[in-house]
């Protein structure tokens, strides 16, 4: 069994899956084969005329971005699946309904060709438009579909100018298509319209918004979304919806979920658990909008009856934008008496059916929104369940209970004294010589 005093243990990265017996829950998708389809992304960027403003550490906005795309070409993966999309690059003219076809991909989604990529960032000059709605739309179709989990990274700092279609409308579209696409936004202009679509875009498709102010964080940022594609290629999360108590709540499968999340709400989950077996469980919470800076995340096991089993601990992963807690849990020998008592006097038939725990798995989050911010829809909840064969530790030495233990602490006691009297007369004896 596993330890009380290892019950805070915060577990970060994917479990492996393994079979559940018990209660049919429901189960998340099947989990493509390691490496089996390379992390997918695409890059579109906005080159509209408004992109010529020189506020970003004195320089110009699509100079900020050139040098980004740059550092970021070289940094990736080779495995990394890369396209280009531009949008507003290449009509000069005054004619709208023309402008607002402006977009291109420069790049085709593939593997990563460093110099070409480099070479064709480095040309665009801001000139037209910014038809962000269609642009989202053709790069969706652009990484194609599949089994895995695809993204795209949008940097702009403007408002679509162009709609219809509305890039928030289009994003709920590629959401409900079940895509399995999700859209990071990067926002280059400190202008409240360009957030609101900016995050509307993100939280449509469980992405995150990020306002960057300067090329250092705009660099970051980009290298951050990128590694978090090939990170997470492997496996698409499953939507499930928590409740609002344990009673009623989704019984899960091991696997990975995804759910949102209101400020400081409970979710609530459940998951069968066999005596021989461990459950192993990790959340992460995104904060895809402005939040005030004190926050965190709580993940709990409790019993059907409300008592708690075990507690995980929020764990810095590196990231500024998400929070991940964890935690591991099994039955055991140590397990409170009342649990035993009824299993002792409960009917065969009854003894058997209580064989599977069925453990309450609480999501719980303290952020509070900064003044202005939207509520609705939830935060982004990433949510990993795993159970696996139970691990036992080490016994320690077993010293006994009660009058033996006493005993023992008595003799032991005694040893130490005459030990410790002879040892001083002993010096005694041979300093008075001296």
């Amino acid at each position: 069994m596993i330890n009380k005093k290892w019950s805070s243990l915060v577990l970060l990265g994917l479990l492996t899956a393994t079979t559940l017996t018990g209660p049919l829950p429901a189960s998340a998708h099947d989990k493509a084969e390691p490496g089996a389809e390379p992390p997918r992304v695409q890059l579109v960027l906005d080159v509209s005329g408004s992109m010529r403003a020189t506020d970003i550490d004195g320089r110009s906005r699509i100079s900020v971005a050139q040098q980004a795309f740059g550092e970021v070409v070289d940094a990736l993966p080779d495995e990394t699946q890369l396209g280009i999309r531009v949008l507003g690059a290449t009509y000069r003219g005054k004619d709208k309904q023309q402008g607002c076809l402006d977009t291109q991909q420069i790049v085709p989604v593939g593997p990563v060709d460093r110099e070409q990529a480099k070479a064709a960032v480095a040309t665009l000059r801001p000139t037209g438009f910014t038809p962000v709605g269609l642009a989202l739309r053709e790069a969706a179709e652009d990484l194609g579909r599949g089994t895995t989990a695809r993204r795209i990274v949008l940097i702009t700092d403007g408002e679509d100018t162009c709609a219809p279609p509305d890039p928030c409308q289009v994003a709920r579209e590629l959401a409900a298509q079940g895509t399995t696409l999700v859209v990071d936004t990067l926002g280059l202009a400190p202008d409240e319209k360009v957030r609101k679509q900016l995050l509307c875009i993100a939280a449509a498709t469980g992405g995150t918004y990020t306002a960057a102010t300067s090329a250092e964080d705009l660099t970051g940022r980009l290298k951050q979304l990128v590694d978090r594609a090939r990170d997470t290629h492997a496996t698409t999360p499953s939507k499930v919806a928590g409740a609002d108590a344990c009673q009623g709540a989704p019984l899960l499968a091991p696997g990975v979920y995804t759910d949102r999340e209101t400020f400081s709400e409970h979710r609530w989950y459940r998951v069968p658990v066999r005596p021989d077996q461990e459950l192993r469980a990790s959340v992460s919470v995104a904060m895809d909008r402005p939040v005030n800076p004190d926050y965190g995340v709580l993940l709990r096991a409790t019993a059907s009856d409300g008592r708690e089993l075990v507690r995980g601990v929020d764990a810095g992963s590196g990231r500024t934008d998400v929070v991940s807690a964890g935690l591991r849990w099994s039955a055991g020998a140590d397990d409170d008496e009342q649990a035993r008592d009824e299993e002792a006097t409960a009917s065969p038939a009854a003894t058997s059916a209580s064989a599977v725990t069925t453990v309450c798995l609480v999501v719980s989050n303290m952020f509070s929104p900064r003044a202005g911010t939207d509520k609705e829809p939830g935060m982004p909840v990433e949510l990993t369940v795993d159970v696996v064969a139970a691990s036992p530790t080490p016994d320690g030495p077993d010293l006994g209970r009660g009058w033996v233990l006493l005993l023992l602490l008595t003799l032991a006691g005694l040893l130490t004294g005459l030990v410790t009297g002879l040892l001083t007369r002993w010096w005694v004896a041979t300093w008075r010589e001296k």
